[in-house]
């Protein structure tokens, strides 16, 4: 019996109400007054279906305005579809915002603490784990000093750090391969690395279609909200590069 796919997307819209403000307080009156409307319904993705076994690595490419991190948010449960299914089997951790749960006037080790138990993590096994977390980070000797006082670059390697020692199933990440400096950034890929090797599940949304070649075994392409090509990496990025 064949193991049902970590993530299941069957025929899914998502639609979002944009309301257009008229310039003047009288203007909006007259146009109220002419029963026109200023809500318009914006399509980001329009009927889109696929499956992702566990264990694969998807890449998700496209021009900016396409769906790719619509769809990421509705994965993640941040949004709801309009219309459609959506099933994810398993523990998922988003590298989305990673600036996400943290608080200025919290330690880097209590941020790390609440944050991994956001993620799913118990408070043992935050604790157990947040060694780990700040020395993955660099973030050793800032353990107890308020984030407030962090770099944005700091702040960007404690999310990360984080994220990537909560043990997901699914591993959701937009656009933050690319973190703090060259060696920190080689330990981001090499971990996710391991993550792939220890049989999980990664979606990667990705302007960086080389690291998306190096990553993913398959690749989707969303064109103006739609699923374009779907196939394995090195076919859909030669279509796409086209």
């Amino acid at each position: 019996m064949s193991m049902p796919p970590a993530i299941d997307v069957r025929n899914v819209t998502k639609q979002f109400r944009v309301v257009h403000h008229a310039g003047s307080l009288k203007r909006a009156a007259l146009e109220l007054l002419r029963h026109r409307s200023y809500v318009e319904q914006m399509t980001a993705l329009d009927d889109i279906s696929f499956q992702v076994p566990a264990g694969q690595s998807l890449g998700i490419i496209g021009s900016n305005g396409s769906g790719k991190s619509t769809l990421l948010m509705l994965l993640a449960g941040i949004y709801r579809p309009t219309a459609g299914e959506i099933e994810v089997r398993g523990r998922v951790t988003t590298l989305l915002d990673l600036f996400a749960g943290m608080h200025q006037d919290l330690t880097a080790a209590d941020n790390a603490i609440v944050v991994a138990m956001t993620n799913g993590l118990s408070r043992a096994e935050a604790l157990q784990r947040l060694p780990m977390m700040l020395e993955f980070g660099e973030l050793t000797a800032h353990a107890d000093q308020r984030i407030r006082h962090f770099s944005a670059g700091m702040v960007v390697r404690l999310g990360f750090s984080v994220a990537v020692h909560c043990d997901p199933d699914i591993l959701l990440v937009d656009e933050v391969l690319a973190v703090g400096d060259q060696s920190f950034q080689a330990k981001c890929r090499q971990r996710v690395g391991q993550l792939q090797a220890a049989g999980k599940t990664i979606i990667f949304v990705s302007h960086d279609l080389d690291t998306v070649r190096a990553t993913c075994q398959r690749t989707i392409w969303f064109e103006r909200s739609r699923l374009r090509l779907d196939g394995p990496t090195a076919e859909v990025l030669a279509a796409y590069e086209e």
